[in-house]
C-alpha cells in the first residue's frame, strides 16, 4: 500500500476511534466541573439539583462564627415538601467515626485492648472466622482483618438482614479476603463486630455506649440509631436513580442525624474537644477524622478543613451505585469549598 494511502487509513482509524471514545466520556461530570464557579453556596446547591440531585443539605461552621445552613430541592418530592436544613438523614458509614471514638474511650478505660485477638473476646468464633486467632481489635478498626464485607453479599441491599443473627450468617464461615494485617479492604463486618465488642465489655448496648460516651457530652439531641426512634416525617426521603418510590423506610441499620449534629461531632473530634489527651494519642493511631457515607438513597460527606478552621457537611438524598451521582456530589462539595475559601 502506498505511503499516502497508509496515512489516510491511519488517520481515518484514529478519527473514528476519537469519535467513538467521545461517546463514552462522562459529559455530565465534565460539565459539573467546568461550569463557572457561583458566588454563593446556595447557588452551588441549586446547580447540584440541575445535575440530577433530588435534594441537598449543607451545614457550615467556621471558627467561632454562627453555623450556616443551606438546602435545595426536595425533602419529599411526592408530597412536594421542599428540603430544609434541620431534616433527619441516614448518615451510613459516617457512623463508623462514632464507633471508633467509642472504642477509643473503652480502650482508655482499660475495658478493651487493641492488640488482643478477637478470640480473646469471642472464643465462639474459633473456626468460624478464618485466621481469627491472628485478627486483633486494631485490625477491625483499621479494616485490615481480611473478614469479608457482608454488604457485598448478592442482593444485600434488596433484602437487608433484620437482626444480628442474620447479619452474622452473612460473613461467618466464609473465606478470608486476605491474611490479617497484610492488606486493607473496607468491610462493614469489622464494625459490626466492634459493636458486639462494645456490648460485651460494657454489658450495655452499642447505642447506650455511644450515647453515654459521645452524644451526651456534646449535647447532641438529634442523633438516633433506629427508624423507630424518630418521627419519620422529619427523615429526608431517599431516592435511587431508576426507582420511582421513596425508599427511606428500608432499614439498613444506619445512624440518623441532622447535618448540624454531625457537624458539631466532626468539629469536636478534629479540634480536641471530644477526646482527652490520652484518648487522642490512641485515636490518632487507629482511625481517620473525616468520613463519607453511602447507602441506597443517601450519600454524605463530613469533613473538617483545618486550613480555614471549618467543618462542612453535605447530604444528598439521591444515589446510584453504578452511575455518577457520587462523583457529582464530590464535585459539588469541592466547589463549595472553593467558594468558601474565596469568600474568606
Amino acid at each position: 500500500m502506498p505511503a499516502t494511502k497508509s496515512k489516510i487509513v491511519i488517520r481515518t482509524i484514529l478519527l473514528a476511534g476519537t469519535v467513538i471514545s467521545l461517546y463514552f466520556v462522562p459529559w455530565i461530570l465534565i460539565w459539573a466541573w467546568i461550569l463557572p464557579l457561583p458566588d454563593t453556596v446556595q447557588e452551588q446547591l441549586n446547580e447540584g439539583i440541575e445535575h440530577g440531585f433530588d435534594g441537598t443539605i449543607v451545614y457550615i461552621q467556621q471558627g467561632d462564627r454562627p453555623a450556616e445552613l443551606y438546602a435545595a430541592g426536595w425533602h419529599d418530592r411526592d408530597r412536594m415538601i421542599r428540603a430544609y436544613p434541620e431534616a433527619y438523614f441516614k448518615i451510613a458509614s459516617i457512623g463508623k467515626l462514632y464507633d471508633a471514638v467509642a472504642i477509643t474511650k473503652l480502650v482508655a478505660e482499660d475495658l478493651i485492648s487493641l492488640d488482643k485477638s478477637i478470640l480473646y473476646y469471642f472464643p465462639e468464633f474459633a473456626g468460624r472466622i478464618e485466621h481469627a486467632e491472628n485478627i486483633t481489635v486494631r485490625m477491625l478498626v483499621q479494616h485490615r482483618s481480611g473478614i469479608p464485607n457482608f454488604t457485598d453479599v448478592p442482593d444485600f441491599w434488596m433484602n437487608p438482614p433484620e437482626n444480628k443473627e442474620q447479619t452474622l450468617k452473612l460473613f461467618l464461615d466464609k473465606p478470608a479476603s486476605f491474611s490479617p494485617g497484610t492488606d486493607y479492604a473496607y468491610s462493614n463486618s469489622n464494625y459490626f463486630l466492634l459493636g458486639l465488642l462494645m456490648e460485651k465489655v460494657t454489658n450495655n448496648s452499642k447505642e447506650q455506649v455511644i450515647q453515654q460516651e459521645i452524644l451526651e457530652s456534646l449535647k447532641l439531641e438529634n442523633t438516633f440509631f433506629s427508624l423507630n426512634d424518630i418521627d419519620q416525617d422529619k427523615l429526608m426521603s431517599g431516592y435511587y436513580v431508576g426507582v420511582e418510590e421513596d425508599i427511606k423506610s428500608t432499614n439498613y441499620q444506619s445512624m440518623i442525624a441532622t447535618a448540624q449534629d454531625v457537624g458539631v461531632f466532626i468539629k469536636a473530634l478534629n479540634t480536641g474537644n471530644l477526646l482527652t489527651k490520652e484518648e487522642e494519642e490512641i485515636y490518632s493511631t487507629i482511625y481517620v477524622y473525616d468520613h463519607t457515607g453511602l447507602i441506597p438513597g443517601y450519600q454524605s460527606i463530613a469533613e473538617y478543613h483545618e486550613n480555614i478552621d471549618m467543618v462542612v457537611i453535605q447530604f444528598v438524598n439521591t444515589a446510584n451505585f453504578e452511575g455518577y451521582t457520587w462523583s457529582i456530589s464530590e464535585i459539588v462539595y469541592n466547589r463549595i469549598i472553593k467558594i468558601l475559601e474565596k469568600r474568606d
